[in-house]
């Protein structure tokens, strides 16, 4: 399976990470390995999550992020947004379109 990452969703890790590292040097460098392993999961797991605002929802299991993305095809998967569990809801649907 593919996973195919927009410019969107790759904008939100590199957001999370500038939060992540100001707070604690290194911190950032987690942020994107937890992130990345979760996105990854998606190859074995992707179809299995509760839909939330019309895209599959992951919720990442170290930080309170969530990974949104559809399934496109049988051999693809599009991450849509990850984006921050602590955002206003009404801001994270507005985002989602």
């Amino acid at each position: 399976m593919t996973i195919q990452i927009l410019d969107e969703a790759l904008d939100d890790l590199a957001a999370g990470y500038r939060f992540y590292e100001q707070k604690t040097p290194g911190l950032g460098d987690d942020f994107l390995d937890s992130l990345w392993s979760d996105i990854q999961s998606l190859r074995l797991y992707g179809g299995i999550h509760a839909l939330h605002h019309g895209h599959y929802r992951l919720l990442a299991k170290r930080f309170p992020f969530a990974v949104y993305y559809l399934i496109e095809s049988e051999q693809t998967i599009s991450v849509r947004a990850i984006l921050d569990c602590r955002r206003n809801p009404c801001w994270t649907q507005e985002r989602l379109g």
